[in-house]
């Protein structure tokens, strides 16, 4: 039986990072929980340890059980009855098993019962969970919601949830309605309050992923008269208190095992989660970055499995006396599978890493004041966050649908079949570009990074780095391809006209990806041989793609703007 962690030392390359040991320092706060907890680590490699055993059984149970019931799962789905969403078999088994391995709450504090593990660790189990069945990690992910009520719940609050989402209850975030799907702002699920101050919700959401959970976290109008974004609050609802029917389930193209819900709430009780009016100014868009690194992690993940789909098949069919992966041009599609996938775990756990930077030391804020290096430290990783998130999420995604693509086309006519995983993959791909923000909303997010040039500072650092001599063209490259970037952002901001800023906005952020994640493949050889190959096909593509981009910016007029409107 495969172990989806040991078979796979691209992730252990990836845990090994010298970030690493000052995350987990900071995370430990120097281990102190060792005196309170027998399980805590005393040291950095302990804790090391710790991780490496734990994504061992996620890669076991992966490998076996939950990779064995993908098939199962997406043939029966979930159903509805009674107002009840009801889990495909598999599903089931596959909660079940999580749950007695202690696989939920897993970067939640130890007091609560959690495994206070990193995010990047964490995202790392969620990588090799997408790769067994992309549709169950929608469903063993959500529990990265309890992080929203760790950061802005009340005391109490936190006493009373968390522990029970360690325990393996199921969570969901309740954000949008028929009439406000991206546009959040509009939401119109109403709170209002008794007289005793009780707090009731009543309207619909939909498109709910696995919206019969447990406890939910609700974006709703708590501020009467008001149409905006200012007028909304997030609110704690807990599934023992009833209120809420799932009126119907999506019959959806993939991810055929997460209920995607239609909810209606009547005069449902719920709990104001932090402050009023800070729903989506704070709360969501804080639940929404969690989210998208998580879909970041699940197109990584279904990357994975379509290239090794893809390989075993190249390897074993034979046409023409030969196996066809000594076709030079089904060489090539794997190849580039493997150095796009490559290319998008590296952004992929960059980006977490800058996530845990900053997250620990907005937790570390909470206990004492942090010293002026520790808050430079705080604000240069939430900023490089910021930008990665979207990045890594935008990108991955369609990585991701590209790779099972190639996946289908590998494997010819029988990968149009359902005899092959390919065509399951390739159904489970095509949602990740599409929620948590599709990859439009995901350049709209990235745009003021290239404009501001954080992700020329970010180039710059990469660039300053030593390489070894073998590796020096691939550098050399990058630093060509910076030079034709920035003169194509000059380019576009020169003409100061927003409209066309926006037009050219996913040329600038594929521009700005190609040459980070060519550094970071770049960085990956240099420390470990077998990213060499990845690292030159990669700048190869990306060196096509930056010259692609720019050539269009460079021949491209703004009155030429008007033939593409509608």
């Amino acid at each position: 039986m495969a172990n989806f962690y040991t078979d796979n030392p691209d992730l252990k390359h990836h845990l090994s990072h010298p970030l690493m040991q000052k995350i987990v320092e900071l995370k430990e706060r120097n281990f102190s929980d060792a005196e309170k907890f027998d399980y805590a680590p005393r040291n950095f490699e302990d804790a090391m340890d710790n991780y490496d055993k734990v994504l061992e059984i996620v890669g076991d149970l992966c490998g076996g059980l939950i990779a064995e019931n993908a098939e199962g799962v997406d043939h029966q789905g979930a159903s509805c009855a009674n107002g009840r969403a009801i889990y495909a078999d598999g599903t089931v088994a596959n909660l079940d098993a999580c749950r007695k391995a202690g696989l939920m709450g897993m970067a939640m504090p130890r007091r609560f019962g959690g495994l206070n593990f990193p995010i990047t660790p964490y995202i790392m189990a969620a990588d090799i969970v997408s790769r067994a069945d992309t549709g169950f990690e929608n469903l063993w992910g959500l529990q990265d919601c309890a992080e929203t009520i760790y950061e802005f719940a009340d005391e109490d609050q936190k006493a009373r949830f968390i522990p029970r989402v360690c325990e393996g209850e199921t969570m969901s975030m309740d954000l949008t309605e028929p009439d406000a799907g991206s546009d959040l702002q509009s939401v119109m699920l109403k709170a209002t309050q008794d007289e005793d101050g009780t707090w009731r919700l009543n309207g619909v959401k939909r498109f709910i992923t696995n919206g019969d959970s447990d406890i939910h976290l609700v974006l709703a109008r708590s501020e009467e008269g008001t149409k905006d974004g200012r007028g909304l609050s997030m609110f704690i609802y807990d599934k023992r208190d009833g209120g809420v029917n799932v009126r119907r389930i999506e019959n959806k193209m993939g991810i055929k095992g997460s209920p995607t819900c239609e909810l209606v709430y009547k005069n449902a009780k719920a709990e104001l989660c932090g402050n009023r009016r800070l729903g989506l100014i704070k709360y969501v868009m804080a639940l929404m970055n969690g989210a998208r690194l998580g879909i970041a992690a699940q197109s990584v993940g279904v990357s994975e499995l379509a290239y090794r789909e893809a390989l075993a098949y190249a390897k074993d069919r034979k046409q023409f006396g030969k196996a066809i992966i000594e076709f030079p041009a089904v060489a090539e599609i794997i190849s580039v599978m493997k150095a796009k996938l490559d290319a998008s775990r590296a952004l992929l756990y960059e980006c977490s890493r800058f996530v845990d930077m900053y997250k620990i030391y907005e937790d570390i804020a909470k206990e004492r004041s942090l010293t002026a290096d520790e808050r430079a430290d705080m604000k240069h990783y939430s900023k490089l966050a910021d930008a990665l998130t979207p990045m890594a999420k935008g990108l991955g995604s369609e990585y991701c649908n590209q790779n099972a693509y190639d996946c289908i086309q590998v494997h010819g006519g029988s990968g149009f079949m359902k005899d092959y995983a390919c065509e399951r993959l390739y159904r489970d791909a095509r949602i990740t570009s599409i929620y948590e923000g599709t990859t439009q909303l995901q350049v709209v997010a990235a745009i003021r990074h290239v404009t501001t040039g954080t992700y020329k500072a970010l180039i710059d650092s990469y660039a300053a780095q030593d390489v070894k001599p073998e590796l020096q063209g691939l550098k050399d490259n990058l630093v060509s391809m910076t030079e034709k970037y920035e003169k194509a952002v000059d380019a576009v901001t020169a003409v100061n006209e927003p409209a066309y800023t926006d037009f050219m906005a996913r040329r600038m952020v594929e521009m700005a990806g190609s040459i980070v994640m060519g550094y970071l493949l770049l960085s990956d050889a240099q420390r470990n041989n077998t990213f060499v190959k990845s690292a030159t096909v990669y700048n190869k593509l990306a060196q096509a793609e930056v010259n692609k981009h720019s050539a269009f910016i460079a021949n491209f007029t703004p009155d030429q703007l008007e033939y593409y409107k509608a």
